[in-house]
């Protein structure tokens, strides 16, 4: 999805998006589409969960939260792609929480589908995409950054009204 698509989907950004007052350095925007550009493979993020392994999925989540926990220690503690780095691995931490539950029934019994499991599986899952989703095109709005297709997926939808 090209960078202008992504604009209109969003709503209630503060920073101006290369304005006059605000540029990002090359150090973070570089970070920021690393960070992207990693994220567009990670099939765990877009991928219907219907065709999904819990088990590869809580693995995946581990590679992400480790490779946003190497960005966020490049980058000053306070910038706003830090800020948005935690959130996502704080999403990430969430869902781990959420699938760990009961003896890990939910990673062995998430693809179940009509089993409990799958429903606990499923939910965390959405809510860790939606929060990816928001803060993904946050940082593609404000570093000037094209998202792939896959990814584009989760992102907030343009407001036709």
């Amino acid at each position: 999805m090209k960078f202008k698509e992504i604009i209109k989907r969003l709503t209630g950004i503060s920073t101006p998006v290369f304005g006059v007052s605000w540029n990002p350095t090359s150090t973070e925007r570089d970070i920021a589409k690393d960070v992207v550009t990693y994220l567009e493979d990670r099939r765990v993020l877009y991928v219907p969960s219907e065709m999904e392994q819990p088990h590869h999925c809580v693995m995946s989540i581990l590679e992400i939260r480790k490779y946003l926990t190497d960005a966020i220690s490049k980058l000053e503690q306070d910038s706003e792609l830090a800020k948005s780095l935690r959130a996502l691995r704080a999403a990430c931490r969430k869902f781990l929480e959420l699938t760990d539950s009961r003896n890990g029934d939910i990673v062995r019994y998430g693809a179940h589908s009509g089993h409990w499991a799958s429903w606990q599986f499923n939910g965390a899952l959405g809510e860790l995409r939606g929060v990816f989703g928001i803060h993904i095109a946050k940082i593609a709005a404000a570093y000037g950054l094209n998202v792939e297709n896959d990814l584009s997926l989760i992102l907030p939808r343009e407001d036709v009204e």
